[in-house]
């Protein structure tokens, strides 16, 4: 379990809605060779936008120039205006094919790299107000879109990444929960969950429960994105820096469960270097799991079988400070 990503565009300069940019824009060469100088960091995670497949040629030459594994594509389902009704969901015939088009390109672009994973985050699939949406007719669109990606290549996991709102006030890929009943819709073995920690946070999980949660259902836990936050925001903090004793939890179900997939983070450094900050995130991923790494399981069994709160507080304090 011990494999670290990071999104490209993380180690770059970060935008708002009240400033453009933090930082100075860096080109592709850079951005590669940023993420390529942390140690511990052996992939990159990236966004397949309109005019990708002009650059696909570039991005696979930085690849191989650096050695990183392309360890997901995503397609932008995001930042398109059209998409400001809905991708797979909209009622528009045409905006539905053009999401469904570039998803389908960001499945050719992970064969094309070897990448066994493509990421689905439909942000603009929801909505704001009420009588907006017809909800059957919708999430029924946007389940059919969803099979039929998960049709058009077999051999790829498409990981349904969710979140509870934003950037619509309401989404429909919102909880673990709706993923595994989308999935059940689906109806496809390859339809997987991409677990979003931050995500979780701001739905109001347990993130270890949801961990627990998706290996309990069909074992469908297919990717994670590593951050922190408030749960009030998705603010894409540093990774432990607010949610410490969680993320103990956390990386113990995941190795009880079995992951052994890569721990991708996805973080704004707004303010921060992003170099800096994500080297400072697998530092603390590597600090928490090294502790873990130490704990006798078996006496963490003792204390999840005893359900003693107090034993369970000796426990975190012991981890931590032993």
């Amino acid at each position: 379990m011990d494999r670290y990503s990071v999104f490209l565009g993380d180690v770059g300069g970060c935008s708002d809605r009240y400033c453009a940019a933090y930082d100075r824009p860096y080109s592709t060469e850079e951005l590669f060779d940023r993420v390529a100088s942390i140690e511990g960091i052996g992939g990159v995670d990236l966004v397949v936008n309109a005019g990708f497949h002009n650059r696909e040629s570039e991005i696979g030459g930085h690849l191989a120039r650096t050695g990183l594994a392309a360890v997901s594509l995503n397609p932008d389902l995001f930042s398109d205006p059209e998409f400001r009704q809905g991708s797979y969901s909209s009622v528009s015939a045409s905006t539905r094919k053009k999401a469904l088009d570039l998803s389908l390109r960001s499945v050719d672009a992970a064969r094309s790299y070897g990448c066994p994973l493509v990421v689905l985050w439909p942000g603009q699939d929801g909505y704001d107000y009420i009588f907006q949406s017809d909800y059957i007719a919708e999430r029924k669109r946007f389940t059919d879109a969803i099979r039929e990606i998960c049709r058009y290549a077999p051999e790829i996991t498409i990981g349904l990444e969710y979140k509870p709102k934003e950037p619509r006030t309401r989404s429909y890929l919102s909880t673990a929960a709706v993923a595994l009943l989308i999935i059940q819709e689906v109806g496809e073995n390859n339809c997987a969950v991409t677990l979003d920690y931050g995500h979780a946070l701001y739905a109001y999980e347990n993130p270890a429960e949801s961990v627990a949660l998706l290996a309990a259902h069909g074992n469908r836990l297919a990717h994670v994105h590593m951050n922190d936050n408030y749960r009030s925001w998705d603010d894409d903090m540093i990774v432990g820096t607010v949610h410490t004793l969680e993320y103990l939890e956390f990386f113990y179900w995941l190795g009880r469960t079995g992951y052994n997939g890569w721990l991708t983070i996805d973080q704004f450094p707004y303010r921060e270097d992003g170099r800096d900050a994500v080297a400072e995130s697998v530092r603390w991923m590597q600090k928490l799991r090294g502790a873990l790494k130490r704990t006798d399981l078996s006496a963490i069994e003792r204390v999840l079988a005893s359900k003693d709160a107090v034993a369970s507080s000796r426990l975190m304090r012991s981890i931590l400070f032993p």
